[in-house]
């Protein structure tokens, strides 16, 4: 077996025992919140934001792992003949891809890989570089053929309620009146070209009718959808919702894995509770 790392920012939102099973290591995002800082995952959560919001109407600001902190998280395996393969947050929304591609050169044997996209948009490339590995490729090969999945990642989110996107100075008080007063549910769409987020369509109604609409919607626009997996990523949700929607994935294609994962800090800060989206692959 090739000495290679797999790794990714903490934004890719995999949960514990898929990094496991992938043997996948993360590197956390810092989450400003207030006076303090933090990193994602590791001492703050979703939760953690969502109270600080309801008690103090303050929401975190997100900064990039800078290029010293790269280079000391990846020096260790290098000087140990390990090569790494390390997948980035879209370039358009952080700079820690820019930083780890000055890290990348410093230390030689590193390969940064902007995924264009966010959370779990980004750990579905990660699933692929680990099974390429797993097939013994090295990793420049892996870095090249990973980098023309990108545009074939298929990444979208329903909002339950654009407050947080008003609270943090991306949606004017009207529109997000408008929303409220209509019961409108935008799905936010990642443009796999460019990792930038945009509004498509908007659904209306209550939130398991919108997202039964919206699952069917997603998975019928593709007439050639990779089936090894569909992640469904919320970012806190009930049960009953998640449950829905993995039936309707199950009733309208069959997919080898559904996997059902809950979003970090970034995701959250930016759309609140009750977000959820579904992620998948075409070929």
């Amino acid at each position: 077996m090739r000495k290679i790392i797999l790794s990714a920012d903490s934004t890719c939102d995999l949960d514990q025992s898929l990094k496991e099973r992938y043997e996948v290591h993360t590197y956390p995002l810092h989450v400003i919140l207030g006076e303090k800082q933090y990193k994602d995952g590791v001492d703050i959560t979703a939760d953690d934001i969502y109270k600080a919001y309801e008690e103090h109407h303050i929401l975190p600001k997100t900064a990039a792992v800078n290029v010293k902190e790269y280079i000391d998280y990846f020096s260790p395996w290098v000087e140990q003949g390990y090569e790494v393969i390390h997948f980035n947050i879209a370039s358009s929304l952080s700079s820690s891809h820019q930083n780890c591609c000055i890290a990348a050169e410093t230390l030689g044997k590193v390969y940064p890989i902007d995924s264009q996209n966010l959370s779990t948009g980004t750990a579905l490339l990660v699933l692929e570089a680990a099974e390429m590995i797993n097939k013994g490729m090295d990793a420049e090969t892996i870095a090249e053929e990973v980098k023309k999945m990108v545009t074939k990642v298929h990444s979208s989110f329903v909002l339950d309620t654009l407050e947080f996107l008003h609270a943090g100075g991306r949606c004017s008080a009207l529109a997000t009146l408008g929303a409220n007063l209509l019961n409108i549910k935008p799905c936010i769409e990642v443009d796999n070209t460019s990792g930038k987020m945009k509004v498509g369509k908007k659904y209306r109604g209550p939130l398991n009718k919108v997202l039964k609409k919206y699952t069917v919607d997603k998975l019928t626009e593709y007439d050639n959808l990779k089936l090894d997996r569909i992640f469904i990523t919320h970012s806190g949700i009930s049960e009953d919702i998640i449950e829905l929607v993995r039936e309707t994935i199950e009733d309208t294609v069959h997919f080898n894995e559904i996997l059902v994962t809950r979003a970090g800090c970034t995701i959250s800060a930016h759309c609140g509770p009750n977000t959820l989206g579904i992620l998948f692959m075409t070929e």
